[in-house]
């Protein structure tokens, strides 16, 4: 039997004693009532930062957690991004996100250290293995977080918070990095509370606490509220999540839309149903944006990027047998305003000529004013899984050999890998995208 579905069965025939010890010792509830659930969210502290520091300290480096010190760009070129930042260099105001010579200018002593995304990998799946054997079910909702579904497991765990800190201190005792723990009822309540005070914590947020833990927040820290929606709010007076929580569910929806609207009121009021799931659904949708380390401003530069994306996001789409019959094009550009753009096509495809070919027209429509552009990104939507439907009696030569060219080069790239076979108008290029596929690439080779 292989040994992934071995611990497949495993942890269902684990799951099930957990729930009929619990039956056991509590009996069943009334009829039509289900079973309490219990949802933990486990986080990384810093989690580029703090693994790339846990690495540095095996070498006999100092730790650059204690330090002014960042992930991401390059110091003597000052180009770059930061990609995350420690406590110390955030005191000077170092934000994420931001170019390497701002970041420079406010603190002129910050340690940067280059990414090391398999090194990424490599801890994301320790810290889940260990999640893994006390929970039923645990889904990685992220590179550094994840959700452990608990239900079921109260009376090998009576206390939620003693097990979490046990999680949380293994974590630590076994890598060296930091985790914070949130517990509640669903996965809405556990990843708010897992944001709470950091680092190293556990925290709870329950129903009955959300009036004092969860209401009293600015409405903006809400999951799924961005920057826009907190604005509209706050312009008919909702500024705190409470007041959104407490504010009638269709005025909500007049200012919003009546779906978001929804989501949001339900997240407010802690409602929140959708499941732990061990095995991620099928995507939805693809997408890959990098955020350029110099500004762009000539199309054939842009379309260079263009390629590089598309030849990044179809390969892992083609990697799940999926085809695309939507894409769309944003740029965002140095006012930091993002424009989108998009086109369904007559049939779906997998193929990156086609994706580039076609995100090329819309950035050419999409950038007319030509401002500097400081992030270019490619989504592919309206995904089918399967052979896509002949629309003609005779195949389409060209395509079969596009088609083929691809699965080739995902061969060799996955073999060899990614910087084996590059395009040719890529070829000199400095910036580097899907860096993240790239390095689970490398360690499932490795594994």
């Amino acid at each position: 039997m292989p040994l992934d579905l071995f611990e497949k069965i495993l942890t269902v025939a684990k799951y099930m004693l957990y729930y009929v010890i619990e039956v056991a010792n509590h009996g069943l509830k009334e009829e039509g009532e289900i079973m309490d659930r219990l949802i933990f969210h486990v986080d990384v502290n810093s989690a580029y930062l703090s693994w790339t520091a846990v690495k540095l300290l095996s070498e006999g480096k100092k730790d650059i957690r204690l330090i002014p010190s960042a992930v991401g760009g390059d110091k003597e070129k000052r180009t770059g991004i930061i990609l995350a930042k420690s406590i110390p260099a955030k005191k000077f105001g170092v934000t994420t996100g931001e170019p390497v010579a701002a970041a420079l200018r406010k603190c002129p002593k910050l340690v940067l250290v280059q990414p090391d995304f398999g090194l990424y990998e490599r801890n994301s799946k320790a810290f889940m293995e260990i999640c893994r054997k006390y929970a039923p079910v645990v889904e990685k909702f992220s590179i550094d977080e994840c959700f452990l579904d608990m239900t079921g497991t109260q009376t090998l765990y009576p206390n939620p918070v003693e097990i979490a800190t046990v999680i949380k201190d293994q974590i630590y005792g076994q890598l060296g990095f930091t985790v914070n723990v949130g517990i509640g009822p669903n996965k809405l309540l556990a990843k708010i509370a897992s944001d709470f005070e950091k680092p190293d914590k556990v925290h709870t947020l329950f129903p009955e606490e959300m009036e004092t833990k969860l209401w009293p927040l600015p409405v903006g820290e809400l999951f799924s509220v961005g920057h826009k929606t907190a604005e509209k709010l706050h312009q008919e007076y909702i500024r705190t999540i409470g007041e959104l929580a407490h504010t009638d569910l269709e005025r909500i929806q007049y200012l919003v839309g009546k779906k978001f609207g929804r989501q949001i009121w339900e997240y407010a009021n802690g409602i929140d149903d959708s499941p732990v799931l061990s095995e991620p659904d099928k995507a939805k949708g693809y997408s890959v944006s990098t955020t350029l380390e110099q500004d762009v401003t000539s199309i054939e530069e842009a379309n260079q990027i263009l390629l590089s994306l598309s030849e990044s996001v179809t390969q892992r789409m083609r990697a799940d047998q999926a085809k695309a019959s939507c894409v769309a094009v944003t740029i965002r550009d140095t006012h930091f305003k993002n424009h989108t753009h998009q086109k369904k096509l007559p049939v779906a495809t997998d193929i990156t000529n086609e994706v580039y070919h076609t995100s090329r027209d819309l950035l050419s429509e999409l950038w007319r004013k030509r401002v500097p552009l400081r992030l270019i990104g490619i989504s592919l939507t309206g995904i089918v899984y399967g052979e896509e439907k002949q629309l003609s009696l005779f195949s389409d030569q060209q395509k079969e050999k596009a088609r083929k060219l691809d699965r080739a080069l995902d061969g060799i790239r996955s073999k060899y890998g990614s910087k084996m076979v590059v395009r040719g108008s890529v070829l000199d290029q400095d910036f580097q995208v899907g860096r993240k596929y790239q390095a689970q690439l490398e360690n499932k080779k490795k594994s």
